[in-house]
């Protein structure tokens, strides 16, 4: 089965030369002159209204999911960690999982970002906007085609709509939570100065209504959308909008009968890390998955997670070339301490049971790690020293650090390659590297804590409980630790069977939501998230849906911004900081009868 991407797809050059031509000169990404100027070297739409015309335009659809153009520069000509679609900016490090990194001056837009100061004439935020409406001009190029093409059957129609919707659905989606009022533009809008005055939260949900009612259980590609993929998103939908009636009818299916594109059921994996193992990717837990493949563009790494090629650990002794980016916060660590009588977290100290770092050390001077009981995810989210960092021997601490003071002591794992796999899912056709691992828009463990958070609001606490312990007991899985090395001078030569840390992590005793209550049990579901789904660029947008984005936030940053120099002073302004602001770029460039048609959000004027 193919994972949909354009370098291996079965497919003819004609398919190919329609979706690199047509799509290119047929795209607005909300930019007027883009519809009312005739484009040099445009071909004429009824071309494309071919069975292999639509096809390379919904492929297009797809591929716009990086974030990426052909040269490997993000849509708008800027640079791709501006749009990666894994929001490692605006959900990981506005969410207090991770530091900017690298040292102070180095892309100085997300340290803005970072302490709640960014400015709307940021070129990061134009980027992210001219992204996501590339991605949705071209799923209104393939509706519009698609439904003046003949020869299609009811079945297939409903399949590639279906697919077009689903995609527009999430870019739309990822524009709502970032700026909240945008303005929508779908295959019937013939004036694209439209206004960001209406709120688009009902139209995507009928986008993924429509994907959820007509995509087949399974796919001919495990990247491409299907039934089950659109009911998860459109759960997620009704969750962000309270609706959790309406969330709990569609989350309650797709647990229990839910299947990805290649058929499998949906199911949690008994190793964590195979959810960012590129040999392991496509699995059970794979609701939706944006496809990277490595080594198949000689002229960049466009397929291979482009969008973090700064976020590797960076130094003389580190194997990677690029740049101690999106280091975990210490804050995010000291998450993952477990209470060595229960397995359970420390829900409201964290802080106070911190995890030992060696901040302020150098790689030459002795350092123990904490011996104290600890979260065994937390080694597959976070490199710190004296633990393996996968397969490429203990981590050193300093020497894989660009500046400690700075920004902290870690480094991220998740979208990294094994060594041993280096030369076949990492990609090194870039001054900073690529991976051929997988991001998950939404998998199983992400789906279960959603619906546990459900449950929780509809007052079914007993369930909500039963969906965080499967999370917890998969944690808790000694398969999926990380070990020793037998040699940790030699870390190719295999691993022990002692794990790599004091590790240590239960399930809630049977009840304890019920006897606790439902704030209780929302903290839980909650802090789980976070342990789960850290530096998976889901953080902020939490914290914001949740409605305690200032206490959570400004408590991180009081406590983190006296460890290291990059946060110090940083505050989070309840009214202003849960959106970003409208690029000042597109306010300025969508212009009717000399006024903007666009308005820009509180706080930000």
């Amino acid at each position: 089965m193919s994972i949909l991407n354009i370098s291996n797809m079965k497919t003819s050059r004609y398919m190919i030369m329609l979706m690199t031509i047509g799509l290119v000169t047929l795209n607005y990404s909300c930019k007027k002159d883009y519809l009312v100027t005739p484009q040099v070297g445009t071909i004429s739409p009824t071309l494309l209204q071919t069975k292999p015309g639509v096809d390379g335009l919904l492929v297009g659809a797809y591929s716009a999911l990086r974030g990426v153009q052909a040269d490997g520069t993000a849509f708008g000509g800027l640079d791709s960690w501006q749009s990666s679609p894994d929001n490692w900016v605006y959900g990981g490090v506005a969410g207090g999982d991770a530091h900017k990194g690298s040292n102070a001056g180095d892309q100085d837009p997300i340290a803005s970002i970072a302490v709640f100061s960014p400015l709307a004439s940021d070129p990061y935020f134009n980027t992210k906007w001219i992204a996501d409406y590339e991605g949705i001009t071209r799923c209104n190029n393939t509706i519009r085609a698609a439904t003046k093409t003949p020869g299609y059957s009811a079945t297939d129609l409903a399949n590639i709509l279906g697919q077009a919707r689903f995609l527009r659905g999430h870019y739309y989606f990822d524009l709502k939570k970032m700026f909240n009022n945008v303005p929508w533009i779908d295959e019937t809008t013939v004036d694209v100065l439209q206004p960001n005055t209406t709120d688009i939260w009902p139209k995507i949900e009928a986008d993924f209504l429509y994907a959820y009612n007509n995509l087949p259980a399974t796919q001919s590609d495990a990247g491409r959308a299907n039934k089950w993929a659109a009911g998860a998103y459109l759960g997620k939908t009704y969750l962000y909008e309270k609706k959790y009636a309406e969330a709990k009818a569609v989350f309650d299916p797709v647990i229990t009968q839910g299947q990805t594109s290649n058929g499998l059921a949906y199911a949690l994996v008994a190793k964590f890390h195979d959810n960012f193992n590129a040999d392991t990717k496509n699995n059970s837990e794979s609701v939706f998955a944006i496809q990277a493949l490595a080594n198949v563009d000689p002229g960049g790494i466009t397929q291979a997670n482009d969008g973090d090629r700064l976020n590797y650990p960076y130094g003389a002794s580190s194997p990677f070339d690029c740049c101690s980016f999106y280091q975990p916060t210490i804050d995010l660590v000291n998450h993952y301490r477990t209470d060595p009588a229960t397995g359970l977290p420390y829900l409201d100290n964290f802080d106070s049971h911190a995890i030992k770092t060696d901040m302020g050390l150098l790689s030459s001077v002795s350092f123990t790690p904490d011996a104290g009981t600890i979260d065994p995810r937390l080694d597959w989210t976070v490199g710190r020293r004296g633990i393996p960092y996968l397969d490429w021997g203990l981590h050193p601490g300093n020497d894989w650090i660009r500046d400690q003071g700075f920004s902290g002591p870690y480094s991220p794992i998740k979208h990294v390659y094994t060594q041993a796999e280096q030369n076949t899912n990492g990609d090194q056709h870039s001054w900073g590297p690529g991976s051929a691992v997988n991001y998950c828009v939404i998998r199983f463990a992400d789906v279960l804590l959603m619906a546990a958070e459900t449950e929780a609001q509809l007052g079914n606490l007993q369930t909500a409980e039963n969906y965080v312990n499967m999370v917890r007991n998969r944690a808790a899985n000694p398969n999926g630790f990380v070990f020793q090395y037998l040699d940790n001078t030699n870390p190719t030569g295999g691993v022990s069977t002692t794990p790599a840390a004091n590790y240590l992590v239960n399930p809630y005793p049977t009840g304890t939501f019920v006897g606790q209550g439902s704030a209780y049990a929302l903290k839980a579901i909650y802090y789980e998230r976070q342990l789960e789904l850290a530096m998976e660029g889901h953080r902020f947008f939490d914290v914001v849906r949740w409605g305690i984005a200032g206490p959570a936030l400004n408590a991180f940053l009081q406590y983190e911004g006296n460890i290291t120099s990059d946060i110090t002073g940083g505050h989070f302004t309840t009214g202003r900081n849960e959106y970003y602001p409208i690029p000042q770029a597109q306010i300025d460039l969508e212009v009717k009868s000399g006024k903007s048609v666009l308005k820009q959000n509180p706080g930000y004027n």
